[in-house]
C-alpha cells in the first residue's frame, strides 16, 4: 500500500529540508486539512458521493433595499453557503459566483412573522363553556410527570421538539414573502417556549435558527379538560399565582418536590415574553398583570384595538397586529340586516385602519400572518392597510427590523447585511405595489420560484418574419400578462413558459388569416422558430425587436384613503364621537329629594360645580353655570345598584372550586357593556358588580361609577373598601347543576359551613405563618376580612342557614356586612341588627326556587322597621333599568314612606357599600351623581331626562334621539357599502346575530346567557 504523504519520511524532500522544517510544513498542512475538515464534517451519514461544494450567487445590477430606510440603486447581492457575504454598489464578484442579472428587479429582505403555529402538531381546542372534560368534575391536572397542578400551564413545552417541517404550509408563506417564523403551540395559559425557524424546504435540525426565542401565553385554557379555571377572572387569578409560585419555588427547596412547570417558567423568564390578548381590552389587562410583576409583554393584538389607541399607547408595549379583517356581511336580506349590531358593522369597515393608527400613534408593531384563514389573502390585506393609512417604509420595517429585533434576531434576519441568513425576495417593482410579482423567495440560500413568468420584460415592438412576408406586431400588458397585437391593433395571442413562446398572429379580424407560432428566445432578444399560416404553409419563423414598449402616462385617479364612519366611545351604537365633558350646572326650581335631614324641598335649586354638589338653595346665581330648567321636574340622587353582573367580561362565576376568594370582578371588567348606557336611562349612576353564587367563597366584587364611554380603570370607584362575595344554599351544593355534578365538596348545607371554617382555619393559620411563606392570593383575600379590610355580601335565602353565619362570623371574629337577596331575612331581623349586617332584597321576588318559597313582598319594609339598613338591588340587567319602581313596591306593599322607600335603592345601598359620604344624598361637597326626572321619580311614568355623574350629563332624553337618528343613518349607509362589495363579488359572510353577554348569580358558565343586539343596539326603550 502506497503510504500517505503525511507518513513519508523527510529525506523524501531532499537533504535541504531539516526535520524542524518538516514538522512546520506537516503542522501547516494538518491545520489546512483541519480547517478544511471541520468546515466539511457532519453527523449525517451520505447515501452516494459527498458532494463539499459552497453554492455562491451574486445579484447584480439590481434596486437593493437593505432595510425600510436604506435602498442601494444598481447594486450587487453576493451570498455563499446560504448566508449574505457582501452587499452593495461596488461589490467584487467571486470568481466561483453564479452571476444573475437582476436589471430591473428589486431585492427585499424576506418577511418575519413571529406569532404563526407552523410546523406544530394540531390542537383540540376548547371553550370556556363546559366544565371539565364532559364527565363530571377534573380538579387535577391529567399530565403524567412531575409537573405542576393545572394543566393549562405548559410551561415546559418547548416548540423546537415538536416542530416538523411542513413543506405545504412552507410554501405558502413564502409565496407571501415570508422567509422566517417563530412558532410555538398554540395550546393554554403559559404555552411554553417558541422557536424562530426558517421556511426553508430542509430537515429540521437546519431551519431551526433559534432554538428558544420567546415564551407563550394567553387567557385561553386551549386543550385542558380541567375545571378551573372555567372564567376569564379565574384565568388572571391563575397567571398571577403561577407568577408568585414561580418566585416562592425559585427561593428553595418546597415540601411539594419538584415542579418541572415552575421550573420552566422561571427558566423561560429571560426570554422575549409575547402574551396572546386578542382583544383590546385583554391586552390591557394583560399589560396590567405584567406591570405587576415586572414582565413588559409583546403583545398579540385582536384587531380591535384602534378603538383605544390612547390606551394602547399608554401600555408601552409593541404589538403584533394580524390582517386578519372580517368580511362583509351579506345583509341582502333586510332581516337579516336588523339582527347584526352596528359595532361589527363599524368594525367591518375599520379594521384595515387598525396598523395606520399604531403607526400615527408611533406605538411599535409588526404584522402577521395569523389567523388568516388562507395565508394567501396577507398580501392583499396588507395593501388594504396601506390603502387605509399605514405607510409602505412602516410596513416593511413591520416585517422585517421590527420582528426580528423583537425576538433578538435581528443578528440573522430582518435586513440584507453582511453575514445575516440569505432569506430575501426578488421582486419586479416595489414589493407592496398592486402589480409588483414575487418571483422568486430564496431562503437560507436556497431559490423558491414563485412565479418567474415576467422575470424579462418582452414588451416592446418587434417584426416577425415568416416565409420571406413581414408582419409588425406589439407586445404589451405586465411583464407577467402579456398581450400580442398587429400594426392594425388586432388582437392575438402569446404565451411564455420560461424560454419558450407560443404565439398566434391575427392578420384579419375575422380570424381566417393568422400565424400559429412556436420557439425560443433567445439570450439576445432573438426569437426563432417555426409554424404555419392560414393556408397551412409550414415555414421557420424569426422576430426582432425594434422598439421598446412606452408606457401610456397614467391618467387613472390614484386611490385615495376611502371615506370611514368615526370611532365611537365605547365601540357600540350609543357611544360618544368625542367624551362628553365635566361642566357647571345649575338645576333651577325643581323638587329635589335630598335624603338628608332637609327632606323634599320644592322649587329648590342645586348648583353643581367641578364634579360636586356645590350649593342647594332657591335663587341661586348661575354665574357661567349652564342653567338647566327644572319646573315640574325631580332632582334625585343617582340611583346606586347594590348588586349587580353587568360589564363582565367571559363569566360572572369562578364556581369550579369551593373557595375563590383570589379572583376579581376588577380584572374582568367591560366598559363596552351597553347595558351601561341602558341603566343611565334609568337613573343609575354606580353599581356594585359581583362575582355569582356557584360557590361558598366566590370572587372580590368592584363598584364601578357608570361613566359611558371610559376604559375599565376609569369606570373603577376609587379609594372604597372592598368587598367579596360569599354564598349558601341551592347553588353552593349544587342541587340543582345535574347529577354529573355530585363531586365537588359540599353537597349539603352542613358541608356549606364546614367549607367555611376550614377556609377560615386555614386563614388564621396562614397569618401567622409570618413573612417567609408562600403568598396564597386566595387566603389574602380571607386574611383582609378578619383583619376587617374587606367586607362580605352573601347571597342567602333560608333563615337557617343565614343563622349559621351569623355564628360561623361570630366564631372567627369577623362581620357579615349584606345578606343579599335574603328573602327569609324577615324571620331573623333581630339576629341580623345584633350581629351588625344590613339587607339587600330582591322587592318582589319569589316562586322561582325550592328555597324561596317563603319569601313575602312586604320582606323590606319588616326588615326596615327592626332597624337594619335596607337595600333593594336588581341581579338583573333589565330590572336595573326600573330599581325606581322596585322602589315604590315597598310603598304599596310595605307602607314605607316615599322618602325611605327612595333611600332603598340610593342612600341605603350607599351605606351599605361604606361610601355615603359621597353619594347617595344630596349635599354640599357629595359627587355630583344626580337623575333628573320628568315626573314623581316613584312613578312608573317618570322617566329619567338627564343623568349625571361627576358633573357630566352622560345620559340626555333628547341627545337620546340623536343618537338614534345617527345609528339609523350610519346602518343605512354601511349596510349600502356592503351590499356594494357583494355586487363586486368580493366574499361575503353570512348574517349571522350579535349578541351580548348577560349574567345572573347563577349562570355557571362563561356566556351562559346571551340577548341578542337588533334594531339598532336597543339602548333606552325602557320606560
Amino acid at each position: 500500500m502506497k503510504p500517505n504523504l503525511l507518513q513519508q519520511k523527510p529525506q523524501r524532500y531532499g537533504s535541504r529540508l531539516t526535520h524542524a522544517r518538516y514538522r512546520s510544513v506537516l503542522g501547516a498542512i494538518g491545520l489546512l486539512l483541519a480547517g478544511l475538515g471541520a468546515s466539511a464534517q457532519q453527523t449525517w451519514p451520505v447515501n452516494g458521493v459527498a458532494d463539499p461544494k459552497e453554492d455562491c450567487y451574486a445579484f447584480t445590477h439590481a434596486t437593493i433595499v437593505k432595510d425600510a430606510q436604506t435602498t442601494l440603486n444598481n447594486a450587487t447581492l453576493v451570498i455563499r453557503d446560504g448566508k449574505i457575504t457582501a452587499v452593495g454598489a461596488s461589490v467584487a464578484i467571486p470568481k466561483d459566483a453564479v452571476v444573475i442579472d437582476c436589471k430591473g428587479k428589486f431585492i427585499y429582505p424576506s418577511f418575519v412573522d413571529i406569532y404563526s403555529d407552523y410546523g406544530m402538531p394540531a390542537v383540540q381546542r376548547r371553550s370556556f363553556s363546559g366544565f371539565g372534560g364532559g364527565g363530571g368534575p377534573q380538579f387535577l391536572s391529567n399530565t403524567k410527570g412531575a409537573y405542576g397542578w393545572n394543566q393549562a400551564i405548559k410551561s415546559e413545552v418547548n416548540a423546537v421538539q415538536l416542530f416538523t417541517v411542513d413543506d405545504t404550509k412552507a410554501k405558502s408563506l413564502r409565496e407571501q414573502g415570508f422567509g422566517a417564523v417563530l412558532t410555538h403551540q398554540n395550546d393554554g395559559i403559559a404555552r411554553g417556549t417558541g422557536a424562530l425557524v426558517s421556511l426553508a424546504a430542509e430537515r429540521e435540525n437546519k431551519t431551526v435558527l433559534l432554538p428558544k426565542a420567546s415564551a407563550h401565553y394567553s387567557f385561553d385554557k386551549g386543550s385542558s379538560t380541567q375545571d378551573y379555571p372555567s372564567s376569564l377572572m379565574g384565568v388572571i387569578a391563575l397567571l398571577r399565582q403561577q407568577y408568585l409560585d414561580a418566585q416562592w419555588y425559585k427561593s428553595g427547596p418546597t415540601k411539594e418536590g419538584l415542579n418541572l412547570s415552575l421550573q420552566a417558567w422561571n427558566d423561560n423568564q429571560s426570554l422575549v415574553q409575547i402574551f396572546d390578548a386578542g382583544d383590546k381590552w385583554n391586552a390591557l389587562r394583560a399589560d396590567k398583570i405584567g406591570d405587576e410583576f415586572g414582565v413588559q409583554y409583546v403583545i398579540k393584538a385582536g384587531g380591535n384595538e384602534y378603538q383605544r389607541i390612547p390606551e394602547i399607547a399608554a401600555t408601552k408595549a409593541a404589538y403584533i397586529l394580524s390582517l386578519n379583517f372580517p368580511q362583509a356581511t351579506d345583509v341582502e336580506d333586510p332581516n337579516d340586516a336588523r339582527f347584526v349590531a352596528l359595532s361589527d358593522m363599524k368594525h367591518w369597515e375599520l379594521a384595515p385602519t387598525a396598523a395606520g393608527a399604531f403607526e400615527k400613534a408611533n406605538i411599535p408593531f409588526c404584522l402577521s400572518a395569523a389567523d388568516l384563514k388562507d395565508a394567501k389573502s396577507f398580501l392583499a390585506n396588507l395593501r388594504k392597510a396601506i390603502e387605509y393609512g399605514l405607510s409602505e417604509q412602516k410596513a416593511l420595517e413591520a416585517l422585517t427590523k421590527t420582528p426580528a429585533t423583537l425576538i433578538k434576531a435581528y443578528d440573522k434576519v430582518g435586513s440584507l447585511d453582511a453575514g445575516k441568513i440569505a432569506n430575501f425576495l426578488v421582486t419586479s417593482g416595489p414589493v407592496f405595489a398592486e402589480n409588483t410579482i414575487i418571483h422568486q423567495n430564496w431562503v437560507q440560500g436556497n431559490k423558491y420560484a414563485l412565479k418567474e413568468d415576467g422575470w424579462k420584460d418582452l414588451r416592446g415592438s418587434y417584426v416577425i418574419s415568416f416565409n420571406n412576408v413581414n408582419y409588425p406586431v406589439e407586445i404589451k400588458g405586465t411583464p407577467a400578462s402579456l398581450s400580442l397585437s398587429n400594426k392594425d391593433s388586432i388582437a392575438g395571442k402569446i404565451e411564455v413558459d420560461g424560454q419558450l413562446v407560443k404565439m398566434v398572429v391575427n392578420n384579419s379580424k375575422d380570424g381566417k388569416q393568422q400565424l400559429r407560432l412556436s420557439g425560443v428566445i433567445g439570450s439576445d432578444n432573438t426569437w426563432s422558430g417555426s409554424g404555419s399560416n392560414e393556408a397551412g404553409v409550414y415555414s421557420n419563423w424569426t422576430a426582432t425587436f425594434s422598439k421598446p414598449f412606452v408606457a401610456k402616462a397614467d391618467t387613472a385617479k390614484k386611490k385615495t384613503a376611502p371615506e370611514l364612519g368615526k370611532v365611537y366611545y365605547p365601540f357600540v351604537g350609543y357611544g360618544y364621537e368625542t367624551l362628553p365633558k365635566q361642566e357647571d350646572i345649575l338645576i333651577r326650581n325643581a323638587t329635589v329629594w335630598t335624603n338628608e335631614k332637609e327632606g323634599k324641598l320644592e322649587g329648590a335649586d342645586v348648583l353643581v360645580r367641578n364634579g360636586k354638589i356645590a350649593q342647594i338653595g332657591k335663587g341661586l346665581s348661575a354665574g357661567n353655570a349652564r342653567v338647566v330648567d327644572g319646573t315640574g321636574k325631580h332632582l334625585t340622587p343617582g340611583i346606586l345598584d347594590e348588586h349587580s353582573h353587568i360589564a363582565i367580561s367571559r363569566g360572572v362565576n369562578e364556581g369550579t372550586q369551593s373557595v375563590t376568594s383570589e379572583v376579581r370582578i376588577a380584572d374582568v371588567v367591560n366598559p363596552d357593556d351597553v347595558n351601561i348606557y341602558r341603566q343611565l336611562s334609568g337613573g343609575v349612576t354606580s353599581s356594585h358588580l359581583l362575582h355569582g353564587s356557584a360557590n361558598t367563597i366566590g370572587g372580590q366584587s368592584q363598584l364601578i361609577k357608570l361613566r359611558w364611554g371610559a376604559n375599565a380603570e376609569q369606570l373603577k370607584f376609587q379609594n372604597w373598601d372592598g368587598f367579596i362575595k360569599f354564598a349558601l344554599g341551592e347553588n353552593v351544593k349544587q342541587s340543582n347543576w345535574g347529577a354529573a355534578q355530585r363531586v365537588r365538596f359540599p353537597q349539603t348545607r352542613m358541608g356549606v359551613e364546614q367549607v367555611l371554617a376550614d377556609a377560615f382555619t386555614r386563614a388564621r393559620d396562614y397569618e401567622k405563618a409570618g413573612a417567609n411563606k408562600r403568598r396564597d392570593l386566595e387566603l389574602d383575600a380571607l386574611v383582609e376580612i378578619l383583619n376587617k379590610k374587606r367586607f362580605i355580601t352573601c347571597h342567602s335565602y333560608v333563615q337557617s342557614e343565614i343563622n349559621m353565619l351569623l355564628k360561623t362570623g361570630d366564631r372567627f371574629g369577623f362581620k357579615v356586612n349584606t345578606f343579599t337577596h335574603i328573602l327569609e331575612g324577615y324571620k331573623v331581623a333581630d339576629k341580623m341588627k345584633a350581629h351588625g349586617a344590613g339587607a339587600s332584597t330582591f322587592a318582589d321576588w319569589w316562586a322561582y326556587k325550592m328555597e324561596v318559597v317563603d319569601a313575602i313582598p312586604q320582606n323590606a319594609a319588616i326588615m326596615q322597621r327592626v332597624g337594619l339598613t335596607v337595600a333593594i338591588n336588581s341581579d338583573d340587567a333589565e330590572m336595573a333599568r326600573r330599581l325606581n319602581q322596585e322602589a315604590a313596591k315597598s310603598v304599596k306593599y310595605g307602607a314605607v314612606n316615599e322618602e325611605d322607600a327612595l333611600k332603598m335603592v340610593t342612600l341605603n345601598p350607599a351605606q351599605l357599600l361604606h361610601v355615603a359620604d359621597r353619594i347617595g344624598s344630596i349635599k354640599t361637597g357629595k359627587d355630583a351623581d344626580l337623575v333628573l326626572w320628568s315626573d314623581h321619580p316613584l312613578s312608573i311614568y317618570a322617566k329619567a331626562e338627564k343623568t349625571m355623574v361627576d358633573g357630566i350629563i352622560y345620559f340626555d332624553r333628547e341627545k337620546d334621539l340623536e343618537l338614534r337618528s345617527r345609528i339609523a343613518a350610519e346602518r343605512n349607509r354601511l349596510i349600502g357599502k356592503m351590499l356594494g362589495d357583494k355586487k363586486k363579488g368580493l366574499p361575503t359572510q353570512k348574517a349571522t346575530p350579535s349578541r351580548e353577554e348577560i349574567y345572573h348569580c347563577e349562570d355557571l358558565h362563561a356566556g351562559h346567557q346571551h340577548h341578542i343586539l337588533h334594531d339598532a343596539e336597543q339602548g333606552t326603550n325602557n320606560q
